[in-house]
C-alpha cells in the first residue's frame, strides 16, 4: 500500500513538474507591458521595500532562481535576469519576497535556515546508509538493519519537517510579490493572472515534494514499528 502511494505521488510529482515548465515557457514568451527586465523588477522591489543591502545577481541555469540569506543576494538565471517577460517580473519578485522576508525575520523563513545545515547532514547520513545497503555491508553485518532503520526515521523526520516548514515560506513570498507587483503597476490584470498562475505552478512542486517525504516518513516507520 505504501509503495502504491509513494509511486503515485512520483507520478504526481513528474507531472507537476512538467506543468511548471510548460507554463514558465509559455509566460516566458509574453512580454511584459512596462518592458521591465527580472533584474529591474528585483531591485525596484528591493528599493521600495526600503532593502539596500542585498545585490541580485545572475546565476548559470533554468529554473535555478532563489534568494540566499547567507550572503544576502537575489539569484536570477539568465532567462529571468535579462528577460523582460511575464515570468521574469513574477520569478523575479518572488525571490524578493524571500529578501523581504528576511530583513522581516519572517519566522518560518528563519526556521527553515536554521534546519538547513540540518537537512544537509541528514543527507549525507542517508546516502551514507544507502550506500551500505547497496554493497552489502548490512548483510555482512557490519550495520545491522535494526541500527540503522530508526537513523532513516529520523532523517526523513528532518527531510518532512523541512519540506513542510518550505510551504509558508514559499507561498507567503509569492502573495508579497502578487501585492506588489499589482500595487506598483508592473503588470495588467490580464498579466497578473499569468503571474499568479505560474507562481502557483512553482507552489504545487513544494507541495508534492513535502507529500512525498511525508510518505517515505510513514513507510520507514511502518518498518520500524513493524521490526519491533
Amino acid at each position: 500500500m505504501y509503495w502504491i502511494l509513494i509511486i503515485g505521488i512520483m507520478i504526481v510529482s513528474i507531472v507537476v513538474q512538467q506543468s511548471l515548465k510548460r507554463k514558465f515557457k509559455r509566460y516566458a514568451k509574453i512580454g511584459l507591458s512596462k518592458g521591465l527586465t527580472g533584474k529591474e523588477v528585483a531591485e525596484l522591489m528591493l528599493r521600495d521595500n526600503q532593502i539596500y543591502d542585498v545585490n541580485v545577481v545572475s546565476v548559470q541555469g533554468r529554473l535555478t532562481d532563489h534568494y540566499n540569506p547567507a550572503d544576502k543576494t537575489v539569484n536570477l538565471s539568465p532567462d529571468v535576469y535579462a528577460g523582460n517577460s511575464v515570468m521574469s517580473a513574477a520569478v523575479a519578485a518572488h525571490e524578493c519576497g524571500h529578501a523581504i522576508q528576511h530583513a522581516k525575520a519572517y519566522a518560518p523563513l528563519q526556521m527553515r535556515s536554521t534546519l538547513v545545515p540540518i537537512q544537509n547532514a541528514s543527507g549525507r547520513v542517508i546516502n551514507f546508509l544507502f550506500m551500505a545497503m547497496l554493497i552489502g555491508s548490512f548483510a555482512l553485518g557490519m550495520f545491522p538493519w535494526e541500527y540503522a532503520i530508526p537513523v532513516i526515521v529520523g532523517c526523513y523526520f528532518i527531510f518532512t519537517l523541512f519540506a513542510f516548514i518550505t510551504l509558508p515560506v514559499e507561498y507567503d513570498a509569492s502573495k508579497r510579490a502578487l501585492a506588489w507587483i499589482d500595487e506598483r503597476n508592473i503588470v495588467t490584470g490580464e498579466e497578473h493572472e499569468m503571474a499568479k498562475d505560474a507562481l502557483n505552478a512553482a507552489a504545487r512542486t513544494y507541495l508534492v515534494a513535502a507529500l512525498g517525504s511525508l510518505a517515505m516518513l510513514i513507510y520507514y516507520a511502518s518498518m520500524m514499528v513493524g521490526g519491533d
